[in-house]
């Protein structure tokens, strides 16, 4: 099984590019402050869009799934907040978080995307 940090590195590249093919500029990429890390920032007109990464080999947590439980959402929330505080400028946009749930090699298969608000 390959390092976590290089899979999780991985997911967040395959999650960054087709975004990218969409239209979306990145922003940020793990952005950390004392409450948490946000794996992607991305821009298109005048959304931003927060995109939590979770890359599994397997399925036994709903391939990440599991991972998405309210105390992470707390964190995210403060870490975004965070975020805002030194990007003022972006405060007025409408943002939306999106959690990617990417299965990593050997496995195959779509990024499955679920949409989440804080």
């Amino acid at each position: 099984m390959p390092h976590p940090r290089l899979s999780g590195g991985w997911a967040e590249q395959r999650a960054l590019r087709l975004l990218q093919q969409r239209g979306w500029r990145l922003r940020d990429r793990n952005w950390r402050c004392r409450w948490g890390e946000l794996d992607l920032v991305l821009q298109k007109h005048e959304r931003l869009l927060l995109v939590e990464v979770k890359g599994r080999c397997s399925g036994v947590d709903g391939w990440g799934v599991a991972a998405l439980r309210a105390g992470k959402r707390g964190r995210l929330e403060r870490a975004w907040r965070c975020w805002l505080a030194e990007h003022p400028a972006d405060t007025a946009r409408t943002v939306e978080l999106v959690y990617a749930l990417v299965p990593l090699p050997p496995r195959q298969g779509a990024v499955r995307w679920i949409r989440a608000g804080f």
